[in-house]
């Protein structure tokens, strides 16, 4: 079984597929299931299968995932979404490694690899009572975390060019960049991604679309970046988990106070704060005015 962590966007689901790609399991099945999208009612029909007459309205066999994927790889994403009536049923099935169909009584042998996927720290949710302890020590026999974009900067110019031409054969089009200028890979290896990978690859797609000449060039960057902001007007806040409640009140009081010169007044005014609550928070944040 492997585990495998990390931020959306950070590629998971490849790394999961290489894994497959390696192993004595690679001429089998590679079956991908989003738990997320699966009713608790539904989880034993999707993932076991059911026979004709089992409940209302199975009017035909139908083959569930595990046995999709019998003696090759199954993915199971979004792992922490997994409602707890179905933990438990999982956990049973990869402790027993046998499971039935419903409607069936005789049980069938599980011989597959396990990979879960999931953005969420499934210790914490451990601890909240929100995931069982006993079916995360099933899961992460070998576990991996994918350390986010902004964490491997080193590597944005080799995605970079390895999306840049994807998607310059997808498009096919005759104006398509066919490299990367090295300003520009500076300037992309520059940007914060809280999207990940996935978010750099739109990006490079995007960028192909509306850019004129053989090399992709800041200028064109920067369009891509302004036309990302004229389509936003929905969430402006940060993604989260990437800032907390007092990093988000400290960088509200100082940007307050750039706009109103230092002055007190004005900046406790427009948080809607006293005076002496807004200098309490400027002696918390260690901030000089």
């Amino acid at each position: 079984s492997v585990l495998i962590t990390g931020e959306s966007g950070t590629g998971k689901e490849v790394v999961a597929s290489a894994i497959h790609r390696n192993s004595p399991r690679r001429e089998r099945s590679f079956v991908k299931v989003n738990l997320g999208g699966i009713p608790p009612t539904l989880f034993e029909s999707e993932m076991f299968g059911h026979v004709r007459g089992a409940f209302t309205d199975a009017k035909r066999n139908r083959t569930g995932r595990f046995a999709a994927a019998d003696r090759g790889t199954i993915l199971l994403d979004e792992f922490g979404e997994l409602d707890p009536r179905c933990q438990v049923t999982l956990l049973r099935v990869l402790q027993d490694r046998t499971y039935a169909a419903v409607g069936q009584s005789t049980p069938r042998k599980l011989d597959v690899r396990v990979i879960s996927a999931t953005n969420r720290d499934l210790r914490r949710a451990v601890a909240d009572g929100a995931f069982r302890e006993d079916l995360l020590y099933r899961i992460n026999l070998i576990a991996l975390r994918l350390p986010s974009l902004a964490e491997r900067r080193r590597d944005i110019p080799l995605l970079a060019g390895h999306f840049l031409a994807r998607a310059s054969t997808l498009f096919d089009s005759p104006q398509a960049p066919q490299e990367i200028a090295p300003e520009a890979l500076a300037w992309l290896a520059s940007q914060s991604w809280p999207g990940n990978v996935r978010q750099l690859e739109q990006f490079l797609a995007r960028a192909v679309l509306v850019a004129h000449g053989p090399r992709l060039v800041v200028a064109t960057c920067q369009r891509v970046t302004e036309m990302d902001a004229a389509g936003d007007h929905g969430d402006a806040l940060p993604p989260v988990g990437k800032m907390t409640v007092d990093d988000l009140q400290k960088a509200m009081i100082e940007k307050s106070l750039k706009h109103h010169q230092g002055n007190i007044s004005k900046a406790a005014e427009s948080l809607g704060l006293s005076r002496a609550a807004l200098y309490r928070r400027l002696e918390k944040y260690r901030i000089v005015p």
